[in-house]
Formats: C-alpha cells, structure tokens, sequence
C-alpha cells in the first residue's frame, strides 16, 4: 500500500465492505469502525489521512461525531449518508465536514472527492501561489492572473476569490462564506454573495453562464475547482 489510510465510520457491514474493496483496490490502506465512539477511539490512537463517516450511527449522531472530531482533526473528513435534505447537508458543511456524498454514490465519484481532498490537505499551509487551471492567485501580492493577464478586482471581490481557492474543491456554505468575508451579522444576507459571485465570475469565467471555477451547490453553497 503506497497511499494514504482512510478510516471508515460506517453501521452498515455491506457498506464498509464495499467501500474497503474499491478504496484497496486503489492502493489505500483501510480500517473500519461500526460506531462512532469506536471511530473516535481508532482516530485518536492513529490519526488517518481522511475519514469517511456515516450519519445514522447506532451510538451517537455523525454530526456529533463530526464535533468532537473537529477539535482536534484537521484534516478531511467526508459524509457518506442516506440523508439527502438540506438541513443535514448544511449542518454537517458548516461542522466542519470536507464534502458530502448521499448514499447510493457512484464509486468513481467518492474516489475522484477523496483524490481532492486529500491533495488539498497534504499542500503546504504556506503556499503563497494558487494555482487553479489558468487561474493564478498570488496571496502575498494580492494579485488574480488568468491566462497571464492581471485580472482587477475590488478588495472584497478578492478576499472571496481568495477564500475559494485556499478551499479548492470543497463546498463552502452561504452562511459559512458570509460570516468569513461580511461578519457573524451578515450571515442571512445570501443577496451579498450572489452579487458578488455574479461580478466574479464575470472577471474569471470564460462563460460566467457555464462557470468552470465556482460551481453552485444548488440550495447550500459554492464549490470552487
């Protein structure tokens, strides 16, 4: 096995056995937890490169489980759930969950999330360039390139730019984007974010119709690729 541990948090004995299938057949190291407090104690003993975790556990809610993870577990934690409603999908982003899959999933989809989440974790925290396709992003000189040219944008067009790609791949929720860029009193005001991922993505899409960069999550955020 030359990739990373990935830690299962799963009641469902068919569920983690296919998911131990694909994710070995795909060089990753598995182990497996069929409540959360075992899933608690297995991460804490040996921290994995990226847990995938269930909702619906036997002992303990997930989004508990996603707290108490989150005060010491920093790196990528994605949702595995036959909840599809928004309400879940926007507590569990806004807990600190890297991404969301509802169940059934496509294999090739999970793979292609748990790739992106765990590039992003493993880049340098310092890292003073993005780089997104044509898309470059100097965060020390506060400077937006595409395709060589400098794009010009405001100071809250660029804070929010900025935002999205340090979380490349990730959905960030509305309330989530609004307290980071506006303060905890605007977290309501979803029109502010839609104005200005309206002028952004203006000044960065080829086809603000067809964005190719920030891709609306329908109902809970913005994803950034």
């Amino acid at each position: 096995m030359n990739k990373a541990e990935i830690l299962i948090i799963d009641d469902e004995p068919q569920i983690r056995k296919l998911l131990q299938i694909n994710l070995e057949s795909n060089n990753y190291k598995v182990t497996q937890a069929s409540t959360g407090n075992e899933g608690l104690i297995l991460s804490a003993n040996h921290p994995p490169e990226l847990i995938l975790l269930d909702i619906g556990l036997p002992d303990k809610s997930g989004h508990d489980i996603l707290k108490e993870l989150r005060e010491w577990y920093n790196k990528p934690i994605i949702i595995l759930s036959v909840l599809d409603n928004e309400t879940d999908i926007v507590s569990a982003l806004d807990n600190g969950a890297t991404d969301y899959l509802t169940k059934p999933f496509r294999t090739g989809e999970l793979l292609a999330r748990i790739r992106s989440a765990i590039k992003r974790s493993q880049n340098t925290e310092n890292n003073s360039v993005i780089i997104c396709g044509s898309i470059i992003i100097d965060l020390v000189a506060r400077i937006v390139k595409r395709n060589d040219e400098i794009i010009k944008l405001t100071s809250t067009e660029y804070n929010l730019l900025a935002l999205f790609a340090k979380n490349e791949g990730k959905v960030l929720t509305h309330q989530y984007l609004l307290k980071e860029i506006w303060g905890y009193s605007y977290q309501t005001e979803t029109q502010y974010l839609r104005v200005f991922v309206g002028t952004l993505r203006k000044k960065i899409e080829k086809n603000p119709n067809n964005p190719q960069h920030i891709i609306t999550e329908s109902g809970v955020g913005y994803r950034f690729q």
